[in-house]
């Protein structure tokens, strides 16, 4: 069995977690908004130019088994200029770097953590979303 699941936010890492679960071995990919834009995604957008990772990175867990390598990527700094910045998201960070892609640092942070499934980004550049209600 095959399950695909699209979105982004908390609401896709929860959907991957139950379905996980209800379809024991089936093969299962995310593919995962990269829109967003505010707060430490923002900053992480502006300074390195790559998608955000934060809504991936959730997904990856989401897939992954608990273990002490799962803990440190959901780890967030409490204090100076790292603050509330996730440490999953840092390395997903500096994979892009040495892989060139987001696409490929996913498919190693995956490895990393045992994730049962893939995690794609939903484009390979930052996208801004805009509305006009004029």
């Amino acid at each position: 069995m095959k399950a695909v699941a699209l979105g982004g936010g908390h609401g896709l890492a929860a959907a991957l977690r139950a379905l996980r679960r209800i379809v024991d071995g089936a093969e299962i990919t995310a593919i995962v908004s990269v829109a967003d834009d505010g707060g430490e995604a923002g900053g992480l957008v502006r300074e390195l130019g790559i998608p955000p990772p934060g809504d991936a990175r959730r997904c990856l867990l989401a897939l992954s088994d608990a273990s002490e390598l799962a803990d440190l990527f959901a780890y967030r700094f409490k204090a100076g200029e790292l603050a509330g910045h996730a440490l999953g998201n840092l390395v997903l960070d500096a994979l892009v770097d040495e892989t060139g892609s987001i696409s490929d640092a996913l498919a190693r942070a995956g490895d990393l953590l045992g994730a049962r499934g893939r995690v794609l980004p939903a484009a390979v550049d930052p996208v801004r979303l805009a509305g006009d209600v004029g």
